[in-house]
C-alpha cells in the first residue's frame, strides 16, 4: 500500500478554508478516485515542535492507494478537475510526496 501525502505549509497571510476541505473537496476527490482511492484522511495542523509554536503544515490529507499505478490511473484522468477546485478552499501551493506505508495498525 502507499500513502499519498498532500501537505499545504502554514504561510502567515494564506488562507485556507477547513470546511470546504474537509466536507468537498476531499469527498470529491474521492468519488472521482472511485476505488483506486482505498480510503483517505484529513489532518489540521494544531502546533509546531515547542511551546506556542505554529504549525509546519495548516492541513494535509493522506489517500490511501493499493500502488503508485493505481493512484495514477484514479487521478490523472481526474487532475484538472481536481485541481481547479484548489482555489476554492486555498491560496497556498500544495507539497506532494508518495510512501510506502510499511507499518498499519501495530
Amino acid at each position: 500500500m502507499i500513502k499519498v501525502s498532500v501537505m499545504y505549509p502554514n504561510t502567515p497571510g494564506a488562507r485556507f478554508d477547513h470546511a470546504y476541505y474537509r466536507d468537498k473537496h476531499m469527498p470529491l476527490v474521492k468519488a472521482l478516485m472511485g476505488e483506486a482511492c482505498r480510503f483517505y484522511t484529513v489532518d489540521k495542523g494544531l502546533a509546531g515542535d515547542g511551546p506556542d509554536t505554529p504549525p509546519t503544515y495548516v492541513a494535509m490529507c493522506h489517500l490511501f492507494c493499493d500502488s503508485v499505478e493505481s493512484f495514477q490511473a484514479g487521478f490523472g484522468p481526474h487532475a484538472d478537475e481536481i485541481m481547479a477546485d484548489i482555489p476554492k478552499y486555498t491560496d497556498l501551493s500544495p507539497v506532494l510526496q508518495i510512501s510506502e506505508v510499511v507499518v498499519d495498525r501495530p
